[in-house]
């Protein structure tokens, strides 16, 4: 088995969210091998997560559900789904 190559967008809240906490927060939580920031707009900035896990049932679903649970976050949704 190998693993898989998630990338999520992960919207905050609020403008006000503080990123630094939640970048922290999502680097705790799940396994981010890459992390940026996407300008939204009026001051809302998305981040975009590369998450590498092992293929197994249900990984990529654990993965969204773990960081839709964080504070600061107002949805985490996979975008884009690739075997490594």
């Amino acid at each position: 088995m190998g693993d898989v190559a998630i990338i999520l967008k992960i919207m905050p809240e609020s403008p006000e969210v503080d990123r630094e906490a939640l970048k922290a927060a999502i680097n705790d939580a799940v396994p981010v091998k890459d992390l940026k920031e996407e300008p939204i707009g009026f001051g809302l900035v998305a981040l975009k997560a590369v998450v590498v896990v092992p293929d197994k049932e249900g990984a990529p679903d654990e993965v969204e559900k773990s960081l839709r649970e964080l504070d600061g976050v107002g949805s985490a949704e996979i975008i884009e789904l690739t075997l490594m």
